[in-house]
């Protein structure tokens, strides 16, 4: 049964972490028969009760697409082309709703240059601000960026753009990775892509605004090349890191931190396949792990799917968000415009369940899935 009630603003979903690091560490992993992919339609799953909203957006590519709620009101932010992923032209576009489904015409928060465009970093809320962090990166090859921030308080104006800073006063010259996770403590976890390689490295820092004194966690060396993580907090208070694997495993990588974000276990392979895009993962209101991704063996992303945990290791319920069926023709070619389900970002509003994300990069595209729906068995015989 598809819910309409209004949404009024964001919970800061803050979670708590052991601070004694225990390197051993579980692989999540999927239950065994919960995903079916030989079946093109549905890989095996039911589809989860959702409702579907359509953003405007002028037409050509659009992606990363990045939803927050603030002072009753939805925001949402992507990268915007004429035509390619990633071209000079890219700037951020953000609209604005205070129903989720009227929304206002999209108008540029930060430009692009000759020498850099611009793409979205991830919402940073801190009491009466909302920040959005918007990633300046160089053009002609995604050769490293800088992180900058802008900042309203809810009145329509935003102020002109800063740096987020390093513990020692430095600017973040990397590529920030939406979006930062807030901890009972205080303590805000992050991630950046640095240098021309695009290494990560998880972030973390205690400065009450998320905006300064970040540090460089320690991230050993392991397998895969990780990129583009999300996290969330498992059964037994540890910080879980999902990775993209950009060696094309098709499987996620993943970390864990039991000392709040210092250091990191090496990444480590999953079981749990995958279509190397960027996924997201976090915890529901109750608590439960949930990771929303495009599952496949291949660069498929046909297939939109959320899967739930009671203790952040096994996710024994899943469901399909949208699938082949639902999926549009694309209308118009360009570089990398990808067919699909593209880069799923979630955040809960109001105790509700948010993905935003685009459909074949052209469809700025918002899926509404109320919690409760998540509880129900996913077999219905």
């Amino acid at each position: 049964m598809k819910r309409t009630a209004l949404i009024a603003a964001t919970i800061a979903l803050a979670v708590s972490a052991s601070c004694s690091n225990d390197l051993e560490v579980s692989s999540p992993r999927v239950a065994d028969g919960l995903l079916d992919l030989c079946d093109s339609v549905s890989i095996g799953l039911d589809y989860a009760t959702s409702e579907r909203v359509i953003l405007p957006s002028p037409e050509g590519y659009s992606n990363n697409v990045l939803l927050t709620g603030f002072k009753g009101e939805y925001y949402c932010m992507w990268q915007h082309s004429t035509r390619d992923e990633d071209s000079p032209d890219t700037h951020v576009l953000l609209s604005t709703s205070t129903d989720a489904h009227n929304w206002s015409a999209p108008e540029i928060l930060i430009r692009g240059d000759g020498d850099f465009f611009t793409s979205p970093g991830g919402w940073i809320q801190r009491g009466d601000s909302l920040c959005a962090v918007i990633n300046r990166i160089r053009s002609g090859g995604r050769k490293g960026g800088e992180a900058w921030y802008v900042t309203t308080h809810g009145d329509g104006v935003w102020s002109t753009p800063r740096r987020l800073l390093m513990a020692g006063g430095e600017p973040l010259d990397g590529i920030f990775e939406q979006d930062p996770l807030l901890l009972s403590s205080g303590r805000t976890i992050g991630a950046a892509h640095f240098g021309e390689t695009l290494d990560v490295c998880p972030l973390f820092t205690d400065d009450p605004s998320g905006l300064a004194g970040w540090r460089k966690a320690l991230l050993p060396l392991g397998q895969g090349k990780p990129l583009e993580p999300s996290r969330y907090v498992s059964g037994d208070g540890a910080l879980v890191m999902l990775f993209r694997d950009q060696d094309s495993s098709f499987r996620k990588l993943f970390s864990v931190s039991r000392d709040c974000g210092e250091s990191w276990s090496a990444p480590l392979m999953t079981d749990i396949p995958d279509s190397r895009s960027k996924q997201c993962a976090g915890n529901l209101p109750d608590g439960r792990a949930f990771m929303v991704w495009n599952p496949s063996a291949s660069k498929s992303r046909r297939h939109l799917a959320i899967a739930v945990s009671g203790d952040g290791l096994l996710f024994d319920r899943a469901w399909l968000i949208a699938g082949p069926r639902e999926l549009p023709p694309q209308r118009r070619e360009g570089r990398y415009k990808t067919i699909g389900y593209n880069y799923p970002k979630a955040t809960v509003i109001d105790g509700v369940l948010w993905v935003s994300l685009s459909v074949n990069k052209e469809d700025v595209t918002l899926f509404r899935i109320a919690p409760e729906d998540l509880l129900r068995d996913y077999h219905t015989e």
